[in-house]
């Protein structure tokens, strides 16, 4: 059961870091309740039990993704505190399994543009049925979500997520990657850090 646990801590890691590492970055969105002046808020906090703490424990994931949106939210004037914090903080990571279905010219007849065939390229196309190689890409899209709510009301007030693809390299040293894909998501936040510029 601990070794479970740990290697689902770990793929998690991998998971958020890989969000960060992809080739051409996570795609990144964020959205706000249009009534709610985020400024007005002062202080901020964290559930008790985030949604990233699946286990009786809090996990690394966890630590990290608190560390760096308690990072995040001080540098646009909030002060942090576990006493009746105005916001409370909630991440969710989940995992896709999805699949792409490419189909190229058969290698047995020309491998693609620069085979035996790649003198027809661009001036005239083939009969339906013509022989295809058929190749099933199989990989994994991970979504990370940070949501704010008013601790008072309970109601979701902002939310900031990160979708990307899942590198599959081992990721040796998360934490930096981590911290840059929180960075991301808040650089989408309405009340901007000192210097960086206004959405």
């Amino acid at each position: 059961m601990r070794i479970a646990k740990v290697v689902c801590t770990a793929t998690m890691m991998a998971m958020a870091a890989g969000l960060a590492a992809c080739a051409s970055g996570p795609t990144i969105r964020a959205d706000a309740d249009p009534t709610v002046n985020l400024s007005s808020y002062k202080t901020f906090g964290f559930y008790e039990k985030v949604s990233t703490d699946r286990s009786a424990y809090t996990t690394l994931i966890s630590t990290r993704l608190k560390e760096a949106t308690r990072t995040e939210l001080t540098k646009r004037g909030y002060t942090f505190t576990e006493t009746n914090p105005q916001l409370l903080a909630n991440f969710n990571l989940n995992i896709e399994n999805r699949q792409d279905v490419q189909s190229t010219p058969s290698a047995g007849v020309g491998v693609g543009m620069g085979g035996y065939y790649g003198y027809r390229s661009g001036m005239y196309g083939v009969w339906g049925g013509y022989p295809q190689d058929v190749e099933t890409v199989h990989y994994q899209v991970g979504t990370l979500a940070i949501d704010l709510v008013d601790a008072a009301k309970k109601q979701l007030v902002w939310q900031g997520t990160a979708e990307g693809r899942i590198n599959k390299k081992a990721i040796e040293n998360p934490g930096p990657a981590i911290d840059s894909v929180v960075g991301e998501i808040f650089a989408k936040y309405p009340v901007p850090a000192p210097g960086a510029p206004a959405n």
